[in-house]
């Protein structure tokens, strides 16, 4: 096994393994691709608009290949007790994700298409309800993930899914944040503990989704990524 001399820990490459996607077991989840991320000065996604387009690319591969589809969209009713501590504006709204702010609906690029779920959230996760058990009764194994942000609602996302049985694909460059930074070391965070799933870039997903078999990073030990500021691009890129 290759070894990086300067942190005495294996290269990302070493873990990429073939993997195919059992299409009739497979869901793909689009988490909060929504107008305020490239329209709110407080709130923007760095590289959102190559989010959408890659997004775009997975909904295409996912609808030909029949492939389900689930939209999810965070926003927040000021005028329900929803409990927490969100900022608010001075008039008492809240101060992201408002639901009556237009910058709430989804990015008309990856707006979802009639028969497509879309579900209104006002938490991190997209698993809520019967959401699970909806996917179990479907035979649902795996769950292909992108969105924003990548260390908030895409984490909580995939973490729910993980505690609820689900393998999951996190395709890495159809998820952003605040920074680069947040979303490379949330994607690293997500890799250290992404047990029976793997990080795949929206080519290979593609190539997935349409029933090839690629080779993808799985996770295959615990905790591979003791990163550094200095090393954290580098392991995120190999991924």
């Amino acid at each position: 096994m290759a070894v990086c001399a300067a942190i005495g820990l294996p290269e990302s490459n070493s873990m990429k393994s073939p993997l195919s996607l059992p299409l009739d077991r497979t869901a793909a989840i689009f988490v909060d691709l929504q107008e305020e991320h490239r329209r709110d000065p407080g709130f923007l996604a760095e590289g959102f608009d190559r989010v959408i387009a890659n997004a775009a690319a997975l909904q295409a591969a996912a609808r030909a290949s029949g492939v389900p589809l689930f939209h999810y969209a965070y926003a927040v009713d000021g005028k329900a007790e929803t409990g927490g501590f969100r900022p608010i504006k001075a008039d008492g709204r809240p101060a992201f994700s408002d639901t009556e702010d237009p910058n709430s609906a989804i990015c008309p690029e990856v707006e979802p298409r009639p028969g497509e779920r879309l579900a209104v959230k006002d938490r991190a996760s997209s698993f809520r309800d019967d959401f699970g058990p909806e996917l179990k009764s479907r035979g649902i194994e795996w769950i292909v993930v992108c969105g924003v942000w990548t260390e908030a609602c895409v984490y909580e996302t995939v973490k729910d899914a993980q505690a609820l049985g689900f393998r999951v694909l996190v395709v890495k460059d159809a998820c952003a944040s605040g920074t680069r930074t947040m979303h490379e070391t949330a994607i690293l965070n997500l890799a250290n503990r992404l047990y029976g799933g793997g990080v795949a870039t929206t080519a290979a997903a593609v190539r997935l989704l349409s029933g090839e078999e690629v080779e993808v990073w799985l996770a295959t030990e615990a905790v591979p990524f003791r990163y550094t500021g200095e090393t954290a691009a580098r392991l995120y890129a190999n991924l």
